[in-house]
């Protein structure tokens, strides 16, 4: 793993955290998109060399409607930036932690992305991230 690639937090209302977090860290949205294969709009905002990621769910049954339904809105995932994401998933299952998909899949902010279950990982969701080129 490379270094922290961002910081997801679900919110109940993208537009509203959009603008608490534009203010709290003196910078502006710099990207909204909607990825329809997760039921999810997100914001990106950077602060020095820090992204942090908004998350509003799309439908209710999305996974970030279902976070916000049990825990309330808060940090979601920490993400890391990978060179290799299939090397990386390879070695993570052969250490012993429990991925939740089998294969990266396209997500936010032109990445393949994985994700390591909470469990395995002392409660914190854990998203790889390698950029597509």
């Amino acid at each position: 793993m490379n270094k922290i690639e961002h910081i997801g937090i679900a919110v109940s209302n993208l537009q509203t955290a959009g603008e608490i977090y534009q203010k709290l860290l003196n910078t502006t949205v710099y990207k909204t998109e909607e990825v329809l294969s997760e039921g999810v709009k997100t914001a990106f905002l950077m602060n020095g060399p820090n992204k942090i990621e908004l998350l509003e769910a799309t439908n209710p049954d999305s996974p970030i409607a279902k976070f916000i339904a049990k825990k309330g809105e808060g940090i979601h995932h920490i993400a890391f930036d990978v060179s290799d994401i299939r090397a990386e998933m390879a070695r993570l299952k052969t250490e012993g932690f429990v991925l939740l998909n089998d294969e990266p899949k396209l997500g936010a902010d032109n990445k393949l992305v994985c994700f390591v279950h909470p469990k395995s990982a002392n409660g914190v969701l854990v998203e790889l991230c390698q950029e597509v080129k």
